[in-house]
């Protein structure tokens, strides 16, 4: 497992260059704030905006998940750990006033990149808090 990579798969390289090549700037695999040893893939900073580009098998994909079958309760915990992780990571930035968006590694790059950009533009058009 330590030879997985956790960054910079290509599900995520392809929804950074659509968003790059629109203009968009942002940062990534920004360490949480209060919570260590978790990173959000994208990140538009002023905007608060968080995204997480998630693995199908890491993160149980309700559609496309499956379960090992050599050392299956190990497997069963780990990934119901992470699927736990996902959500208190999630809770935590919406807390703080984050939005959080979600993504699984088999949605359309182009489609990810749109729903991004809405939820840029919705932030933009909503007025702000003194």
């Amino acid at each position: 497992m330590s030879r997985q990579g956790s960054r910079d798969t290509a599900p995520e390289i392809a929804v950074r260059r659509l968003l790059h090549s629109s203009g968009l700037r942002y940062r990534v695999n920004v360490p949480v704030p209060g919570l260590p040893r978790r990173t959000i893939d994208i990140v538009f900073g002023k905007a608060k905006i968080a995204i997480f580009m998630d693995g199908c098998f890491w993160h149980g994909c309700p559609e496309h998940a499956t379960q090992p079958k050599a050392n299956a309760e190990w497997w069963r915990a780990k990934l119901s750990k992470n699927v736990t992780r996902d959500r208190e990571t999630t809770d935590h930035l919406l807390a703080a006033g984050w939005t959080v968006l979600r993504f699984w590694e088999h949605e359309s790059s182009g489609d990810v990149a749109r729903k991004i950009q809405a939820a840029l533009a919705a932030q933009q058009s909503s007025p702000r808090e003194p």
